[in-house]
């Protein structure tokens, strides 16, 4: 914890004192190398290849194919400044590509729109993964930046080879559609998983199969929760303005497809705020399970001291070192006094059976 707030601590200075529009990167450095893919097609042919040299980018502006250029690794920041060159971005846009803690936002310019959201997936070991996404719209291209390799976008490179359905027949407005229509289409499947891990706790909890660490776990999905709400709330905002926008750039036919992610984004949003309560819910119950065991305990070991409580006085009593004790000199007192608890044990085990104590 203390690790992570270190690191979010610095990402902030990073910025203190900088001139607006210097490109610093804030997410976590790795060795993956830079890699940059390039779709470019019409709805007859299309080409796909990898550019090993930034400055090829530069070719696919201004053609009449839709290109979509792919660019895995914010930590170089010379290339990112490069491509923003090549294509006229503004200082500022490429601030907030580098900027992994950037808000989720929509910067419209007048010859490109600029998206920046967040994509999230569950890691091998089912942690999860918030990772930036930004987009450049422009003229019959789509430039998108991603922190690392691996992303949500494999079902629309299967689409643009196989030409299935509609995308390679329309303008790049409708491509920018289909890459954020991947990426809500995933917080279905985190919402899933986040759903599932909430139902087990909630069944665990009902069987009173309390672990020493659910707690824990309640609390982790907690904190999961919060993360896909601040990631994915924004989002919402921004396919609005699209929706109700007039940038030239998206075209009317394109609105519709839009709205639909909208529709996506608010049935994804109520299930946040679903399991968001039902978080809380697990909880309570879980502090309320933990009163009840308690009270069982405490229940159980008040009967037990109830039994004892008349056996003690009578030991007590005949235990003390008074000379002249009547029943000291019974021939048969101790046994006599024996049946006498064991008649005082039963007597009272029968009453808290009565009155189901017991």
């Amino acid at each position: 914890m203390k690790k992570r707030q270190k690191t979010r601590t610095e990402n902030y200075k990073k910025h203190i004192g900088q001139v607006p529009g210097t490109l610093i990167y804030t997410g976590k450095k790795s060795d993956k190398d830079f890699y940059v893919e390039c779709f470019d097609y019409t709805k007859e042919a299309i080409e796909e290849s990898v550019l090993l040299n930034i400055e090829d980018a530069i070719n696919y502006k201004g053609t009449d194919s839709v290109t979509w250029i792919n660019v895995d690794g914010l930590k170089y920041i010379d290339e990112i400044a490069n491509i923003g060159k090549q294509y006229n971005l503004h200082p500022l846009v490429l601030e907030d590509i580098v900027n992994t803690t950037q808000r989720p936002k929509i910067d419209e310019y007048d010859n490109y729109l600029f998206v920046s959201l967040k994509m999230l997936y569950y890691d091998k070991d089912e942690n999860i993964v918030i990772e930036q996404v930004s987009f450049v719209l422009g003229k019959n291209y789509v430039i998108t930046f991603q922190e690392s390799e691996g992303d949500v976008f494999d079902t629309i490179r299967e689409r643009l080879r196989l030409n299935n359905g509609r995308i390679r027949g329309l303008k790049s407005d409708y491509l920018m559609y289909a890459l954020i229509d991947a990426v809500v289409d995933n917080y279905f499947s985190i919402i899933e998983t986040l759903g599932n891990k909430i139902e087990d706790l909630e069944t665990d909890l009902f069987a009173e199969n309390t672990r020493d660490n659910i707690n824990i776990e309640v609390q982790q999905l907690k904190r999961e929760i919060l993360k896909v709400r601040r990631a994915i709330f924004p989002l919402r905002e921004i396919i609005s303005r699209v929706e109700k926008g007039e940038h030239p750039l998206i075209y009317k036919r394109t609105i519709t497809y839009y709205r639909d992610i909208y529709d996506h984004l608010i049935q994804v949003s109520e299930n946040i705020d679903i399991y968001r309560e039902m978080i809380w819910s697990l909880m309570d119950m879980y502090m309320t399970t933990i009163s009840n065991r308690m009270n069982e305990v405490m229940k159980v070991l008040t009967i037990i001291s109830s039994i004892f409580i008349p056996l003690t006085f009578l030991a007590g009593l005949y235990g003390m070192n008074f000379e002249h004790i009547p029943e000291l000199k019974y021939h048969n007192g101790y046994f006599i006094l024996l049946g006498i608890m064991f008649i005082i044990v039963i007597g009272l085990f029968f009453y808290f059976k009565r009155k189901k104590w017991l």
